[in-house]
């Protein structure tokens, strides 16, 4: 708790918040004069409902920004770890606030995206085993099934049962469980559509 507390600790948590804040598909949707995300759809601004504009690029674009940003997040924490000898709970509290500033973000009025694949992007940083498993989880249920509300759910209750095995620091395996929650969190209106099978498919239009 005091690293977390420190000079480094807090300024990465708070670099973290701000760099979450980058909403790709609002970034990428007014570089393509495309409509704001959030004003149609599903009015979330991620790749899926960026896709729903028919610009493919545009949604390719989105997903891997928003990786990116929980990826460099958490190694700019791992590597101040390093240098300055942080703890394990430092990454932590990274890992977890880049994601809430992805779902809330400072830039545009906190209201932000689910957070599927920035918090693919933490994995990554984090343990690239557990960050494979769910991608593979997720791209095998989102081709099949062509549900990607379906495909992140799934990928995410798996998420921290597979830290529990490939994931050796305690904290890093509660910020994985604390990311899964924040995620099914943000998706309750989908599991709500996909229980009542109203749940739009990937690629459906506007």
């Amino acid at each position: 708790m005091a690293d977390i507390l420190s000079v480094w600790g807090l300024a990465a948590v708070v670099a973290a918040y701000l760099i979450g804040s980058l909403s790709f598909a609002v970034i990428v949707s007014k570089f393509y004069g495309l409509d704001d995300p959030r004003s149609y759809g599903s009015g979330n601004p991620g790749a899926t409902n960026v896709l729903r504009s028919g610009r493919k690029k545009a949604a390719a674009l989105t997903l891997l920004g928003d990786a990116l940003k929980g990826l460099v997040a958490v190694l700019l924490a791992r590597w101040l770890q390093s240098y300055f000898g942080l703890a394990d709970e430092v990454v932590a509290a990274v890992a977890v606030t880049v994601l809430v500033g992805h779902m809330w973000p400072l830039f545009f009025g906190f209201k932000g995206g689910k957070g599927v694949a920035t918090a693919l992007g933490v994995l990554l940083a984090l343990s690239w085993p557990v960050a494979l498993i769910c991608a593979a989880v997720w791209l095998m249920m989102a081709f099949g099934l062509k549900i990607s509300s379906l495909a992140a759910l799934t990928a995410t209750v798996i998420s921290p049962l597979a830290a529990m095995f490939l994931v050796q620091q305690p904290s890093w395996q509660t910020a994985i469980a604390v990311i899964a929650a924040l995620v099914l969190l943000r998706h309750r209106s989908n599991i709500q559509n996909l229980l009542s099978g109203k749940e739009s498919k990937i690629g459906s239009g506007k």
